[in-house]
């Protein structure tokens, strides 16, 4: 992907930095056996996820490139044989 521009937008960093601090309050708790807090913690991770969302429907993220499909080639047709006189 070096010519590629994958993830680095203002959406991406922060739904991902989110949904990192998620997976961290979570594993804190896990070790901690606080299942409230983990559970908390997995909000947060849900959370990077739609905050990462709505900023690229406002315009941060990465726009969405069309696919051009390609062209299909037509069918081998054959001609009708001419009829012999």
């Amino acid at each position: 992907m070096a010519g590629s521009n994958h993830g680095h937008t203002p959406a991406a960093w922060t739904g991902v930095t989110i949904a990192f601090i998620g997976f961290c309050v979570s594993g804190a708790f896990m070790v901690m056996a606080q299942p409230v807090g983990f559970w908390a913690g997995m909000v947060i991770v849900v959370l990077g996820g739609v905050v990462g969302g709505i900023m690229r429907a406002m315009g941060l993220g990465q726009p969405k490139q069309s696919r051009a499909l390609p062209h299909a080639t037509p069918a081998v047709t054959r001609e009708p044989a001419a009829a012999e006189s």
